[in-house]
Protein backbone atom coordinates (compact mmCIF):
# COMPACT_ATOMS: atom_id res chain seq x y z
CA UNK A 1 0.00 0.00 0.00
CA UNK A 2 1.00 3.73 -0.71
CA UNK A 3 0.92 5.85 1.69
CA UNK A 4 0.18 9.45 0.39
CA UNK A 5 1.14 12.55 1.82
CA UNK A 6 -2.48 13.40 0.06
CA UNK A 7 -4.84 14.83 2.82
CA UNK A 8 -8.41 15.51 3.28
CA UNK A 9 -9.86 19.09 4.31
CA UNK A 10 -9.62 17.86 8.02
CA UNK A 11 -6.22 16.83 7.94
CA UNK A 12 -4.70 19.50 6.20
CA UNK A 13 -4.51 21.41 9.45
CA UNK A 14 -1.96 18.31 10.44
CA UNK A 15 -0.01 18.86 13.44
CA UNK A 16 3.32 19.88 12.44
CA UNK A 17 6.42 19.50 13.62
CA UNK A 18 7.31 22.68 15.76
CA UNK A 19 4.72 24.02 17.95
CA UNK A 20 4.40 27.57 16.99
CA UNK A 21 2.76 25.91 13.83
CA UNK A 22 0.30 23.92 16.10
CA UNK A 23 -0.77 26.88 18.46
CA UNK A 24 -1.43 28.79 15.23
CA UNK A 25 -3.48 25.77 13.93
CA UNK A 26 -5.23 25.29 17.40
CA UNK A 27 -5.90 29.15 17.43
CA UNK A 28 -7.09 29.61 13.85
CA UNK A 29 -9.56 26.36 14.60
CA UNK A 30 -10.77 27.50 18.07
CA UNK A 31 -12.31 30.82 16.69
CA UNK A 32 -13.69 29.14 13.89
CA UNK A 33 -15.35 27.09 16.24
CA UNK A 34 -16.47 29.34 18.72
CA UNK A 35 -17.75 32.44 15.83
CA UNK A 36 -19.04 29.93 13.15
CA UNK A 37 -20.66 27.43 15.83
CA UNK A 38 -23.24 29.76 17.26
CA UNK A 39 -23.67 31.45 14.46
CA UNK A 40 -24.97 29.02 12.39
CA UNK A 41 -27.24 27.49 15.27
CA UNK A 42 -28.17 31.02 15.19
CA UNK A 43 -29.27 30.97 11.81
CA UNK A 44 -31.12 27.62 12.00
CA UNK A 45 -33.20 28.21 15.28
CA UNK A 46 -34.12 31.87 13.68
CA UNK A 47 -35.16 30.43 10.46
CA UNK A 48 -36.95 27.64 11.88
CA UNK A 49 -38.89 29.74 14.80
CA UNK A 50 -39.40 32.66 13.23
CA UNK A 51 -39.72 32.50 9.38
CA UNK A 52 -42.76 30.90 8.59
CA UNK A 53 -42.91 30.74 5.21
CA UNK A 54 -40.01 29.38 3.69
CA UNK A 55 -38.90 30.46 0.26
CA UNK A 56 -36.58 28.33 -1.94
CA UNK A 57 -33.56 30.81 -1.08
CA UNK A 58 -34.03 30.70 3.04
CA UNK A 59 -34.81 26.50 3.16
CA UNK A 60 -31.14 26.11 1.16
CA UNK A 61 -29.67 28.92 3.76
CA UNK A 62 -31.07 26.30 6.36
CA UNK A 63 -29.62 23.40 5.15
CA UNK A 64 -26.09 25.24 4.48
CA UNK A 65 -26.34 26.35 7.74
CA UNK A 66 -26.81 22.74 9.45
CA UNK A 67 -23.74 21.13 6.54
CA UNK A 68 -21.55 23.98 8.22
CA UNK A 69 -22.31 23.19 12.06
CA UNK A 70 -21.87 19.64 11.65
CA UNK A 71 -18.38 20.54 10.32
CA UNK A 72 -17.73 22.99 12.63
CA UNK A 73 -18.78 20.58 15.81
CA UNK A 74 -15.84 18.30 15.15
CA UNK A 75 -13.45 20.91 15.30
CA UNK A 76 -12.65 20.67 19.39
CA UNK A 77 -11.61 16.79 18.44
CA UNK A 78 -9.42 18.21 16.06
CA UNK A 79 -7.81 20.52 18.59
CA UNK A 80 -6.99 18.03 20.80
CA UNK A 81 -5.89 15.80 18.58
CA UNK A 82 -3.50 18.16 17.15
CA UNK A 83 -2.12 19.22 21.00
CA UNK A 84 -1.96 15.60 22.22
CA UNK A 85 -2.77 12.55 19.73
CA UNK A 86 -5.70 10.74 18.37
CA UNK A 87 -7.49 8.82 21.31
CA UNK A 88 -10.17 8.16 19.75
CA UNK A 89 -9.51 4.54 17.37
CA UNK A 90 -9.43 4.50 13.29
CA UNK A 91 -13.47 3.81 13.47
CA UNK A 92 -13.84 7.16 14.86
CA UNK A 93 -11.04 8.81 12.36
CA UNK A 94 -13.16 7.31 9.48
CA UNK A 95 -16.32 8.18 10.86
CA UNK A 96 -15.23 11.95 11.57
CA UNK A 97 -13.38 11.97 8.05
CA UNK A 98 -16.20 10.74 6.43
CA UNK A 99 -19.06 13.08 7.88
CA UNK A 100 -16.97 16.70 7.50
CA UNK A 101 -16.27 15.85 3.63
CA UNK A 102 -20.30 14.90 3.03
CA UNK A 103 -21.18 17.96 4.61
CA UNK A 104 -18.44 20.17 2.44
CA UNK A 105 -19.34 18.41 -0.02
CA UNK A 106 -23.25 19.64 0.17
CA UNK A 107 -22.16 22.91 1.44
CA UNK A 108 -20.77 22.93 -2.25
CA UNK A 109 -23.65 21.89 -3.75
CA UNK A 110 -26.37 23.74 -1.97
CA UNK A 111 -24.51 26.87 -2.50
CA UNK A 112 -24.14 26.23 -6.52
CA UNK A 113 -27.92 25.54 -6.26
CA UNK A 114 -28.89 28.34 -4.44
CA UNK A 115 -26.94 30.17 -7.70
CA UNK A 116 -29.09 28.59 -10.11
CA UNK A 117 -32.11 29.19 -8.57
CA UNK A 118 -31.29 33.01 -8.03
CA UNK A 119 -30.35 32.86 -11.96
CA UNK A 120 -33.62 31.14 -13.05
CA UNK A 121 -36.03 33.77 -10.18
CA UNK A 122 -34.70 36.51 -12.23
CA UNK A 123 -34.11 35.62 -15.86
CA UNK A 124 -37.20 33.33 -16.05
CA UNK A 125 -39.73 34.43 -12.54
CA UNK A 126 -42.78 32.21 -14.21
CA UNK A 127 -40.64 28.97 -14.68
CA UNK A 128 -39.64 30.09 -10.89
CA UNK A 129 -43.48 30.22 -10.06
CA UNK A 130 -43.86 27.45 -11.79
CA UNK A 131 -41.19 25.25 -9.80
CA UNK A 132 -42.77 26.52 -6.22
CA UNK A 133 -45.63 25.63 -7.28
CA UNK A 134 -44.61 21.81 -8.15
CA UNK A 135 -42.82 21.92 -4.63
CA UNK A 136 -39.98 19.74 -5.83
CA UNK A 137 -37.39 21.33 -3.68
CA UNK A 138 -36.90 18.63 -0.99
CA UNK A 139 -36.46 16.11 -3.48
CA UNK A 140 -34.00 18.28 -4.48
CA UNK A 141 -32.32 18.40 -1.22
CA UNK A 142 -32.79 15.07 -0.42
CA UNK A 143 -31.10 14.28 -3.44
CA UNK A 144 -28.28 16.77 -3.04
CA UNK A 145 -27.53 14.90 0.44
CA UNK A 146 -27.85 11.64 -0.80
CA UNK A 147 -24.83 12.87 -3.28
CA UNK A 148 -23.09 14.33 -0.83
CA UNK A 149 -22.65 10.91 1.44
CA UNK A 150 -22.18 8.88 -1.87
CA UNK A 151 -18.98 10.85 -2.99
CA UNK A 152 -17.62 10.40 0.22
CA UNK A 153 -17.81 7.00 0.40
CA UNK A 154 -14.01 6.77 -1.08
CA UNK A 155 -12.81 8.21 2.75
CA UNK A 156 -13.79 5.05 4.57
CA UNK A 157 -11.47 2.97 2.97
CA UNK A 158 -8.84 4.94 1.98
CA UNK A 159 -8.48 6.79 5.99
CA UNK A 160 -6.10 5.67 8.05
CA UNK A 161 -4.55 6.74 11.63
CA UNK A 162 -0.93 7.64 11.08
CA UNK A 163 2.35 7.69 13.47
CA UNK A 164 3.44 11.00 13.35
CA UNK A 165 6.52 11.90 16.12
CA UNK A 166 5.67 8.80 18.29
CA UNK A 167 2.03 9.98 18.37
CA UNK A 168 -1.12 8.62 16.15
CA UNK A 169 -2.83 11.26 13.98
CA UNK A 170 -6.18 10.93 11.98
CA UNK A 171 -3.84 12.34 9.18
CA UNK A 172 -2.76 9.99 6.33
CA UNK A 173 -4.66 8.57 3.45
CA UNK A 174 -3.57 5.55 1.94
CA UNK A 175 -4.09 4.06 -1.44
CA UNK A 176 -3.50 0.41 -2.89
CA UNK A 177 -2.58 2.21 -6.42
CA UNK A 178 -1.46 5.36 -8.31
CA UNK A 179 -4.55 5.05 -10.19
CA UNK A 180 -6.71 4.52 -6.89
CA UNK A 181 -4.78 8.15 -5.55
CA UNK A 182 -5.43 9.60 -9.20
CA UNK A 183 -9.21 8.77 -9.22
CA UNK A 184 -10.19 10.07 -5.33
CA UNK A 185 -8.80 13.41 -6.70
CA UNK A 186 -10.20 13.93 -10.08
CA UNK A 187 -13.36 13.08 -8.25
CA UNK A 188 -13.36 15.44 -5.18
CA UNK A 189 -12.02 18.50 -7.70
CA UNK A 190 -14.45 17.53 -10.35
CA UNK A 191 -17.28 17.50 -8.36
CA UNK A 192 -16.35 19.12 -5.34
CA UNK A 193 -15.14 22.51 -7.07
CA UNK A 194 -14.32 22.58 -10.60
CA UNK A 195 -18.22 21.71 -12.16
CA UNK A 196 -19.75 23.83 -9.17
CA UNK A 197 -17.58 26.29 -9.49
CA UNK A 198 -18.37 26.62 -13.53
CA UNK A 199 -22.22 26.84 -13.11
CA UNK A 200 -21.33 29.34 -10.80
CA UNK A 201 -19.63 31.70 -13.16
CA UNK A 202 -22.37 31.43 -15.89
CA UNK A 203 -25.15 32.04 -13.74
CA UNK A 204 -23.77 35.33 -11.95
CA UNK A 205 -22.08 36.09 -15.62
CA UNK A 206 -25.05 36.29 -17.40
CA UNK A 207 -27.00 37.95 -14.24
CA UNK A 208 -24.60 41.14 -13.78
CA UNK A 209 -26.11 42.83 -16.82
CA UNK A 210 -29.53 41.94 -14.88
CA UNK A 211 -28.56 43.14 -11.71
CA UNK A 212 -28.22 46.60 -12.47
CA UNK A 213 -31.80 47.19 -14.01
CA UNK A 214 -33.72 45.19 -11.11
CA UNK A 215 -36.83 47.26 -10.94
CA UNK A 216 -37.37 46.01 -7.11
CA UNK A 217 -34.45 46.85 -4.67
CA UNK A 218 -35.54 43.34 -2.63
CA UNK A 219 -33.85 40.83 -5.80
CA UNK A 220 -31.42 43.41 -5.58
CA UNK A 221 -30.58 42.95 -2.14
CA UNK A 222 -31.09 39.04 -1.97
CA UNK A 223 -28.51 38.42 -5.61
CA UNK A 224 -25.96 40.72 -3.73
CA UNK A 225 -26.44 38.39 -0.58
CA UNK A 226 -25.89 35.40 -2.21
CA UNK A 227 -23.07 36.13 -4.30
CA UNK A 228 -21.43 37.58 -1.20
CA UNK A 229 -21.69 33.65 -0.64
CA UNK A 230 -20.54 32.41 -3.52
CA UNK A 231 -17.44 34.58 -3.57
CA UNK A 232 -16.68 33.67 -0.16
CA UNK A 233 -16.80 29.72 -1.36
CA UNK A 234 -14.29 30.87 -3.72
CA UNK A 235 -11.82 32.19 -2.20
CA UNK A 236 -11.92 30.08 0.93
CA UNK A 237 -11.63 26.58 -1.33
CA UNK A 238 -9.53 27.65 -4.26
CA UNK A 239 -6.16 26.92 -2.22
CA UNK A 240 -7.47 23.89 -1.19
CA UNK A 241 -8.26 22.70 -5.20
CA UNK A 242 -4.81 24.29 -5.92
CA UNK A 243 -2.90 21.84 -4.05
CA UNK A 244 -5.12 18.99 -5.50
CA UNK A 245 -3.70 19.93 -8.95
CA UNK A 246 -0.58 19.65 -7.72
CA UNK A 247 -0.48 16.78 -6.29
CA UNK A 248 -2.51 15.35 -9.80
CA UNK A 249 0.31 16.88 -11.84
CA UNK A 250 3.04 15.55 -9.25
CA UNK A 251 1.34 12.13 -9.85
CA UNK A 252 1.30 12.20 -13.81
CA UNK A 253 5.50 13.40 -13.48
CA UNK A 254 7.26 12.02 -10.94
CA UNK A 255 8.71 9.20 -12.84
CA UNK A 256 9.94 11.81 -15.58
CA UNK A 257 10.96 14.58 -13.55
CA UNK A 258 11.61 12.96 -10.02
CA UNK A 259 12.73 16.51 -9.19
CA UNK A 260 10.33 18.66 -10.33
CA UNK A 261 8.22 16.01 -8.50
CA UNK A 262 9.53 16.72 -4.82
CA UNK A 263 9.26 20.55 -5.74
CA UNK A 264 5.50 20.69 -6.03
CA UNK A 265 5.10 18.56 -3.36
CA UNK A 266 7.14 20.64 -1.16
CA UNK A 267 5.08 23.20 -2.54
CA UNK A 268 1.74 22.09 -2.00
CA UNK A 269 2.57 21.09 1.84
CA UNK A 270 3.83 24.51 2.49
CA UNK A 271 0.41 26.05 1.46
CA UNK A 272 -1.59 22.85 2.85
CA UNK A 273 -1.99 25.24 6.09
CA UNK A 274 -3.41 28.02 4.56
CA UNK A 275 -5.28 25.63 2.65
CA UNK A 276 -6.86 23.54 5.47
CA UNK A 277 -7.53 26.78 7.49
CA UNK A 278 -9.59 28.62 5.02
CA UNK A 279 -11.53 25.21 4.45
CA UNK A 280 -12.62 25.31 8.04
CA UNK A 281 -13.16 29.42 7.81
CA UNK A 282 -15.73 28.91 4.92
CA UNK A 283 -18.11 27.34 6.87
CA UNK A 284 -17.46 30.18 9.49
CA UNK A 285 -18.16 32.97 7.54
CA UNK A 286 -21.81 32.39 6.17
CA UNK A 287 -23.65 33.67 9.36
CA UNK A 288 -21.14 36.78 9.31
CA UNK A 289 -22.54 37.57 6.23
CA UNK A 290 -26.26 37.65 7.22
CA UNK A 291 -25.25 39.63 9.96
CA UNK A 292 -24.11 42.40 7.95
CA UNK A 293 -26.79 42.49 5.30
CA UNK A 294 -29.17 42.43 8.33
CA UNK A 295 -27.71 45.43 9.24
CA UNK A 296 -30.49 47.51 7.54
CA UNK A 297 -33.33 45.55 8.97
CA UNK A 298 -32.71 46.42 12.90
CA UNK A 299 -35.71 46.88 14.75
CA UNK A 300 -36.41 45.65 17.82
CA UNK A 301 -34.52 43.04 20.55
CA UNK A 302 -38.00 40.84 20.02
CA UNK A 303 -37.86 41.21 15.84
CA UNK A 304 -34.32 41.40 15.06
CA UNK A 305 -32.16 41.72 11.90
CA UNK A 306 -31.56 38.65 10.99
CA UNK A 307 -35.31 37.34 11.40
CA UNK A 308 -36.56 40.27 8.98
CA UNK A 309 -33.64 39.54 6.49
CA UNK A 310 -34.72 35.96 5.99
CA UNK A 311 -38.52 36.90 6.30
CA UNK A 312 -37.67 39.67 3.62
CA UNK A 313 -35.85 36.76 1.47
CA UNK A 314 -38.90 34.43 1.65
CA UNK A 315 -41.42 37.28 0.55
CA UNK A 316 -39.05 37.99 -2.66
CA UNK A 317 -38.02 35.17 -3.60
CA UNK A 318 -38.15 32.78 -5.58
CA UNK A 319 -40.27 34.31 -8.45
CA UNK A 320 -39.68 37.99 -8.02
CA UNK A 321 -39.95 38.95 -11.30
CA UNK A 322 -43.73 38.22 -11.62
CA UNK A 323 -44.21 41.28 -9.03
CA UNK A 324 -43.15 42.83 -12.06
CA UNK A 325 -45.69 41.05 -14.52
CA UNK A 326 -48.17 41.45 -12.28
CA UNK A 327 -47.37 45.36 -11.59
CA UNK A 328 -47.75 45.88 -14.89
CA UNK A 329 -50.89 43.66 -15.70
CA UNK A 330 -52.60 45.12 -12.73
CA UNK A 331 -51.88 48.67 -13.72
CA UNK A 332 -53.50 47.79 -16.90
CA UNK A 333 -56.10 46.26 -15.64
CA UNK A 334 -57.03 49.24 -13.16
CA UNK A 335 -56.48 51.28 -16.68
CA UNK A 336 -59.01 49.25 -18.50
CA UNK A 337 -61.74 49.57 -15.55
CA UNK A 338 -61.12 53.40 -15.74
CA UNK A 339 -61.74 53.34 -19.34
CA UNK A 340 -64.71 51.08 -18.73
CA UNK A 341 -66.36 53.63 -16.41
CA UNK A 342 -66.19 56.09 -18.40
CA UNK A 343 -67.81 54.25 -21.38
CA UNK A 344 -70.43 53.01 -19.24
CA UNK A 345 -70.93 56.86 -17.81
CA UNK A 346 -70.99 58.02 -21.15
CA UNK A 347 -73.54 55.58 -22.46
CA UNK A 348 -75.60 56.28 -19.46
CA UNK A 349 -75.70 60.05 -20.05
CA UNK A 350 -76.82 59.61 -23.58
CA UNK A 351 -79.65 57.36 -22.57
CA UNK A 352 -80.90 60.30 -20.03
CA UNK A 353 -80.57 62.94 -22.70
CA UNK A 354 -82.90 60.72 -25.18
CA UNK A 355 -85.56 60.15 -22.31
CA UNK A 356 -85.40 64.26 -21.83
CA UNK A 357 -86.27 64.89 -25.37
CA UNK A 358 -88.66 62.33 -25.60
CA UNK A 359 -90.38 63.43 -22.54
CA UNK A 360 -89.99 67.06 -23.87
CA UNK A 361 -94.19 68.59 -24.78
CA UNK A 362 -94.36 69.81 -28.31
CA UNK A 363 -94.78 73.34 -28.33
Amino acid sequence: MNRSAELSPSEEMAPEEFDGGTAVACVILGLSFLVGAPGNVLVIWTILRHVKKRSHTVVLILHLAAADLLVLITLPLWIYSMAHSWVFGEASCKAMVFMINACMYSSVFFITLMSVERFVAVRYPFASADWKRKKALNKVVLTLWTAAFLFSIPVIPTQVVGEDSGEEHCLYREYTSVTQELVCLLLETLVGYILPFAILVVCYGCLCSRITKMTFKSKHKSTVLIASVVVVFAICWTPYHIGNVLSLIKLAIEDSFSAEAQTLEHVRSTMSFIAGAMVFISSTVNPILYMFAARSFRSSLRDTGIQKLFRHISSTSPGEGTREVSFVTKRHSNQTNSSNCVLESKDQMDILIKMCENNTPDV
